[in-house]
């Protein structure tokens, strides 16, 4: 049984005591530290190490995937046209499976142990701890497992020739997701769309955490009702 006044210890290894918050765990876990040293997960060391990845481990695995997804449509018999249109459309599938992974199945409210357990490793630890820099990019063991589905979801939909390409133009876009989710979080970029974009995203994590759940692009929250109003706007309401 949960006790009421469950408090989380800090300085032990956390995966295994926010399923105790029970319903507090919403309130706790959206309540962020804002700190560059993120905390333990697990007390077994092989374990702990296999969640930290530095950010440039992720195109260094997946744009060679990439590129061999590419090259398989081509000796298929598509010419380079029809790759650039394969890639592109593939990112463009992809933002719109970013926007709704983030919102329906990163932000969904949980209140049991092992509901509790799973959103904190999904993504609840990355709003409690926002800046944990070796926490921001998703494991790629994770990816290779999630790559399966995707392929034989996008076969159903697709030829066998043009299913290689959308894959990778879907995985491309996923690379670019994750670089730019660690660069608004840890770059300081000076011209216009950067800015915007990170403006646009910290919002997310320290004003309104139930919109604005783009990250490359906040097109679909412009589509579906879910782009946050800015400060100014909030404030002559």
């Amino acid at each position: 049984m949960v006790a009421k006044d469950y408090t989380v210890d800090l300085n032990k290894p956390l995966v295994f005591q926010v399923g105790h918050l029970g319903e507090s765990y919403q309130e706790w876990v959206h309540t962020p530290i804002v700190t560059q040293e993120g905390p333990r997960f697990f007390g077994n060391d092989v374990v702990e190490f296999l969640t930290r990845n530095d950010w440039w481990v992720i195109p260094l695995i997946w744009f060679p995937v990439v590129c061999w997804f590419e090259t398989m449509s081509f000796r298929m018999g598509h010419d380079l046209p029809q790759i650039a249109l394969m890639i592109v459309t593939g990112i463009f599938i992809w933002t719109l499976m970013e926007y709704t992974l983030h919102r329906f199945l990163f932000h969904i409210h949980t209140k049991s142990y092992w509901t509790n357990t799973l959103h904190y490793l999904l993504h609840g630890c990355h709003h409690k701890h926002p800046q944990d820099g070796l926490r921001l990019v998703f494991p790629p063991a994770a990816t290779a497992i999630l790559l399966v589905p995707l392929w034989n979801l996008v076969k159903l939909a697709a030829t066998p020739s043009t299913t290689p390409g959308l894959v990778g133009g879907g995985l491309l876009g996923y690379v670019l997701y994750d670089m730019t989710h660690y660069y608004l979080h840890h770059g300081q970029p000076t011209s216009k769309v950067p800015r915007y974009l990170k403006r646009y995203h910290l919002n997310h994590h320290f004003r309104i955490q139930t919109m604005g759940f783009g990250i490359t692009s906040s097109l679909w929250d412009r589509v579906f009702g879910t782009l946050p109003v800015t400060k100014a706007a909030a404030k002559s309401r």
